[in-house]
């Protein structure tokens, strides 16, 4: 049996505050003319305004979420709701389900099959391409770099961008062949970066505004480099922060950094050329990032945290791998109004094969394949804050551009505006939840490394429940 969740992971599955309101009006006993729980599923039927009932279920194991109702919201009030009474322990344990959830079990497993032979089959083909006399030399270099990392950006390398990260390897040269039409108009719009940066930097911090970066993060996107111009787009937040002129300083020296690394790839080591390709904008598809090698591990779920990117959301949801003590970050986007994936529950622990993007700093990472038996949550095992800095430090000095990392912190007693002595970012000091679950005593506490500070993301109290903060 699957270890039932607490009221805080199953709030925390809901899409919005309306949702969560809505699931506690619907997590009545009265409200479910059948309920039942197995192993592994969850499910019920709830009286709604039609005739007949709506028929919700859970597949505990992933998780995921089925409901008839006509609802756009993902997972629904009615799974939510249920959840919620599995949570209260009130929903019966059963060997027995109805033929409706038999079904839906049925075209999960269906599509699991498919998927998994077809990652595999990608593999066989990856691995019979880089064979020594069937594709090897550089090409073969590059893609065995690319299956032992994943960088952590919001792209990675895909086959254009692959292709300069090879040449770059071996000198400019991969057969002869010449870089890419896409790769030379990069090329052409950071170098018309790198003498805007250094203008600005001649003629004052001050000299630029909100319209000179919006007007350079256009071009660029136009040079087909969107990971810089995104990197430009965000500059005028850093205008509004109390030591702007630190900060402007310190992204334009990042972005700087960036153009020349581009400009100098061909003398970089293949992992860091790689990280420099996907920073800057080239991607990598999920089936190459899945045709990769695989981790698997026992994945605590240290928590996530969503941001709106123009017109779409994104989730960030980290992990923690139990034996390797590995990072994880797995990463989703959706325009907004749609649903996330609510398939990796806070303060759970999934065995699982990760398959990581390609980088220097390895982070990024899909969910290759899942394995059904469960596994205890339980709190993770953590560092001291200064062993904490030192994973930050390496993963800094790999990757210069990391913005964001994952830290469990063990025995640290949280303070005003810092946690173990680390200062807490501006937008992460409301700790009264946490503060309660301490008490003054030392706790363990899972937080997102930024340069602006640690935002904390869960504890975990005496009985090793997670509380999300």
């Amino acid at each position: 049996m699957i270890e039932r969740w607490s009221r805080d992971q199953v709030l925390a599955l809901a899409p919005d505050a309306s949702s969560q309101k809505a699931a506690q009006g619907v997590a009545a006993p009265g409200t479910w003319s059948l309920r039942g729980v197995t192993d592994s599923v969850l499910f019920g039927e709830c009286r709604g305004s039609g005739a007949k009932p709506y028929q919700a279920s859970v597949d505990l194991t992933e998780p995921a979420y089925r409901c008839s109702c006509p609802s756009r919201k993902f997972p629904c009030k009615h799974a939510l709701g249920l959840l919620l009474l599995w949570s209260a322990d009130g929903v019966p344990v059963t060997d027995v389900v109805p033929p409706w959830v038999s079904e839906w079990l049925a075209q999960r497993a269906d599509r699991a099959a498919k998927a998994s032979a077809k990652i595999e089959a990608a593999r066989a083909r990856a691995e019979a391409a880089h064979t020594p006399g069937e594709g090897a030399g550089s090409a073969g270099e590059g893609a065995a770099s690319a299956g032992r990392g994943a960088g952590s950006g919001e792209a990675g390398v895909g086959p254009a961008g692959a292709g300069s990260v090879r040449e770059g390897a071996s000198g400019g040269a991969d057969g002869g062949r010449a870089e890419s039409v896409r790769e030379r108009r990069v090329a052409a719009g950071l170098g018309e970066l790198e003498r805007w940066l250094a203008d600005q930097v001649r003629q004052g911090l001050a000299a630029a505004g909100d319209s000179d970066w919006d007007e350079l993060a256009k071009r660029l996107v136009d040079a087909q480099a969107p990971g810089v111009a995104g990197m430009v787009a965000r500059l005028s937040h850093v205008r509004r922060q109390d030591d702007w002129p630190e900060r402007l300083l310190e992204e334009y020296a990042l972005i700087n950094l960036l153009a020349m690394a581009y400009r100098r790839r061909a003398e970089l080591p293949p992992e860091l050329a790689q990280t420099v390709m996907t920073r800057t904008g080239f991607p990598v598809t999920r089936e190459e990032v899945l045709a990769s090698p695989a981790v698997r591990d026992e994945w605590h779920v240290l928590g996530r945290r969503d941001e709106e990117q123009g017109r779409l959301t994104s989730r960030k949801v980290w992990l923690r791998g139990r034996k390797t003590g590995r990072a994880a970050l797995v990463l989703s986007f959706a325009p907004q109004g749609q649903p996330l994936d609510a398939s990796l529950v806070t303060g759970t622990t999934v065995d699982a094969d990760l398959a990581f993007y390609p980088g220097a700093a390895p982070l990024r990472a899909l969910v290759a394949a899942r394995h059904s038996q469960p596994v205890r949550g339980g709190r993770p095992s953590g560092v001291s804050p200064e062993e904490a800095l030192d994973e930050v430090a390496t993963a800094l000095s790999e990757d210069p551009w990391t913005d964001s990392w994952p830290l469990v912190l063990r025995e640290v007693v949280p303070g005003g505006a810092e946690l173990g002595g680390l200062p807490l970012h501006p937008a992460g000091r409301d700790l009264w939840r946490l503060i309660a679950v301490s008490g003054g005593h030392p706790v363990t506490v899972a937080a997102e490394w930024t340069p602006s500070g640690l935002r904390p993301l869960t504890t975990w109290d005496d009985e090793e429940t997670a509380v999300i903060l």
